[in-house]
């Protein structure tokens, strides 16, 4: 302990810089996965490559994309952007087949209604395709989230300053404390930012919420009467 509080203003500098990189390519992730995914959704030829390249583009791995990246960007292999386009990446590669899947799994018979009432192609993809998806779409991305915040520990490999920092130090060094302290962290940033998808879920989406409701209250209620038949 004694070291996490001689070093209390590195922690927190490099909590800070570690949190704000990670919510760029995560805010990016989402942008590009949603016209990508309906697009992948649309159209049989275009899911099958961009799915396929999607699937290709996570196999890479991180530290040789951070490395290999400057060369298309032209930037220094230490500028921070590359491990943000690196990381968005793999954000679209996750989320485009979870927002393909989730647009996929609406009723049809919703999607001709809507149709039927005079919505326009953007009309119905923004009013009703959009929100019934949300909770798929919701899923993915806090799984993009949870990996986006560990996978960017890795960029300090390449001098990107990051929570990786207290990693490398600490086994370079032997400080056992500092190593638990990054990991701590990055734990720690990856709850909070998982707790405000949550919540922008619930605000954004109350539905979900009150189908939650009544799925638990109707799960209630069969118990109650099995256990009366069987009392019985």
């Amino acid at each position: 302990m004694n070291w996490v509080f001689s070093n209390v203003e590195l922690i927190l500098s490099l909590t800070a810089t570690h949190a704000v990189l990670s919510a760029i390519p995560i805010v990016l992730s989402f942008v590009f996965s949603v016209p990508l995914g309906w697009l992948a959704n649309r159209f049989r030829l275009t899911r099958g490559v961009l799915l396929t390249v999607g699937g290709l583009l996570y196999t890479i791995p991180s530290l040789p994309l951070f490395i290999f990246l400057p060369a298309l960007t032209g930037t220094q292999i230490t500028d921070p952007i590359n491990v943000e386009i690196g990381l968005t990446i793999y954000g679209v590669a996750l989320l485009l087949r979870t927002t393909a899947d989730g647009l996929r799994g609406i009723d049809p018979d919703i999607l001709q209604s809507a149709s039927a009432m005079g919505y326009s192609g953007a009309q119905r993809f923004f009013r009703v395709e959009f929100p019934l998806a949300g909770p798929v779409l919701l899923s993915g991305l806090r799984v993009v989230s949870v990996s986006t915040v560990s996978l960017l520990t890795i960029g300090s490999a390449v001098g990107v300053t990051s929570l990786g920092y207290l990693f490398i130090n600490g086994f370079q060094r032997n400080i056992p404390a500092e190593v638990l302290t990054g990991i701590v962290m990055v734990l720690v940033i990856a709850l909070v930012f998982d707790g405000i998808l949550v919540l922008l879920g619930r605000l954004l989406m109350p539905w979900t919420r009150r189908d939650r409701i009544a799925k638990a209250r109707s799960r209630r209620q069969a118990t109650a009467l099995t256990a009366e038949g069987a009392s019985a």
